[in-house]
């Protein structure tokens, strides 16, 4: 347990207690609870957003050459790489992740904020070619007050991936971390507080708002000076940001469900695909938004595939995620649990055989944790609502599958498009398949790799716009043309 608990919220650039509601954040391993956030009120965002809109304006900041930005952006890096433990630990008490994952969440968010800093350095404008007596260029500007908002199931990483290139694009942030994991969001904002202070920077360009989407969501998305919005979560959610978004006029990023694929064909080798397949689905107890949560296994070789599958699943650590030795920690909530669980009595209404798990563990270690065992199910058909509805936890559902054309067939039978996982010896096949599966992101003999200097993106309802990537400042920003004229001669009906 993490000795400091951060419960005031970072509103305008000051630290004070939110006029919201109280929420009451749950140790998901235990029941326990662990702090007390009062939330923001629509009258704070009001008041977060009117800050940051000046903070943008102001010379200190407005004025700042790219280099002199990603001097903040480093020192955020230096910051968190600093307190990446405390962070780990408090992500850990959080969430339930194991801290094997939130230390490499806490560096990634580290390795965000440098990436972006090194890229910012980097980023070029341009002139282009002249058609007429003048030179013309190309320049990129601020879009202003940015509104991030994202889930609970890894808050660290997630939120460098958006306050990290709208900082470096110069703009504000205002940052709502979902209302069940605000802890791990309120210190990254004390880091950057602090590295903003540090530089003499106005500390307005950031406010981390805790709340419900209801009330902090929808006033930071409707809010007049709120220019651009990214999100990530579910779909739906997703669908009436981007209606707000289109009612006004501005850019939307939407980062949104999965029901990915992975795919075992006849020549893979056999001991990397049991375990890749297991990390994709069981890893942060499948509460990730890639988890390859449909397994398309070679008919010749699904019934000793899965077989040796369920044995291995059956053996893995069901635990708290203090604990060096678990490999599944609870889930995020106990509503969570109930929800997967619910999920899983669907499978079965629908004909699945549940071939390990579809349980919460058994004992007094598990009784008042939000735990639920990795579990694998078959004998459905792709059609069935259990292989297309997202469940965002540790189930897993095997189809077999003829040929490359019914693979294809079948694991492109989904509203959703965001990752594929392909175990293959043959580099033809994954190259055709790569192309064919409809996918923002394909693993080939790897799963849940990231690089903060790769585009992520989705397909379908899976998103819209892209994270990441050089290209992730340009986002945050707008395009302008510049033209310069070069010719003392008047302009044609000028007399």
């Amino acid at each position: 347990m993490p000795h400091h608990l951060p419960t005031d919220i970072l509103i305008a650039g000051q630290w004070r207690r939110g006029a919201g509601d109280p929420v009451e954040t749950v140790d998901p391993a235990t029941g326990a609870p662990l702090a007390t956030v009062h939330s923001a009120s629509a009258e704070e965002v009001d008041e977060a957003a009117r800050a940051a809109a000046l903070a943008v304006a102001d010379p200190a900041w407005r004025e700042l050459l790219p280099h002199q930005r990603a001097r903040l952006l480093y020192r955020v890096a230096e910051l968190t790489e600093e307190a990446a433990e405390e962070l780990a630990a408090l992500q850990t008490a959080d969430t339930g992740k194991t801290l094997v994952e939130t230390r490499a969440l806490a560096l990634s968010a580290a390795g965000t904020f440098r990436y972006m800093a090194a890229a910012l350095e980097t980023a070029e404008e341009s002139v282009t070619p002249s058609r007429g007596p003048y030179v013309t260029m190309s320049v990129y500007e601020p879009v202003g007050v940015v509104g991030a908002i994202n889930p609970w199931n890894s808050p660290v990483a997630s939120d460098a991936q958006k306050i990290a290139p709208a900082l470096a694009a110069g703009n504000a942030v205002l940052l709502k971390p979902a209302a069940w994991t605000p802890l791990v969001s309120l210190a990254l904002g004390r880091l950057i507080h602090q590295a903003l202070g540090e530089l003499g920077l106005p500390t307005a360009l950031l406010s981390v708002l805790p709340g419900s989407g209801g009330i902090v969501g929808d006033a930071l998305v409707r809010h007049p000076l709120v220019t651009r919005v990214s999100f990530t979560g579910g779909t739906e959610t997703g669908r009436s940001i981007a209606a707000v978004a289109a009612s006004k006029l501005i850019p939307a990023s939407l980062e949104l469900g999965g029901k990915s694929p992975t795919i075992v064909r006849p020549d893979a080798d056999v001991e990397q695909a049991l375990a890749g397949v297991m990390f994709g689905i069981f890893s942060s107890s499948g509460q990730s938004c890639v988890a390859g949560s449909r397994l398309f296994v070679a008919r010749e070789i699904y019934d000793g595939f899965v077989a040796e599958l369920v044995d291995r699943v059956g053996r893995l650590r069901v635990g708290p995620g203090t604990d060096p030795g678990t490999q599944v920690g609870p889930l995020v909530h106990h509503r969570h649990r109930d929800s997967v669980a619910a999920h899983v009595d669907l499978a079965r209404s629908e004909g699945a055989r549940v071939l390990c798990g579809g349980r919460a563990p058994e004992g007094d270690a598990y009784r008042d944790g939000a735990y639920y065992l990795p579990t694998v199910l078959d004998g459905l058909p792709h059609t069935a609502r259990t292989c297309q509805e997202e469940i965002f936890g540790p189930v897993l559902v095997a189809l077999p599958y003829e040929d490359e054309d019914d693979l294809v067939h079948q694991a492109n039978d989904s509203v959703y498009g965001l990752a594929c996982g392909i175990w293959t010896r043959d580099h033809r096949a994954a190259w055709r398949l790569a192309r064919r599966i409809e996918a923002g992101t394909v693993w080939i003999n790897t799963y849940k790799q990231f690089s903060a200097s790769t585009p992520f993106s989705g397909m379908k309802d899976s998103g819209l716009g892209t994270e990441k990537g050089r290209d992730a400042i340009r986002a945050y920003q707008r395009q302008k043309s510049l033209y310069w004229g070069t010719s003392d001669a008047p302009l044609p009906w000028a007399n």
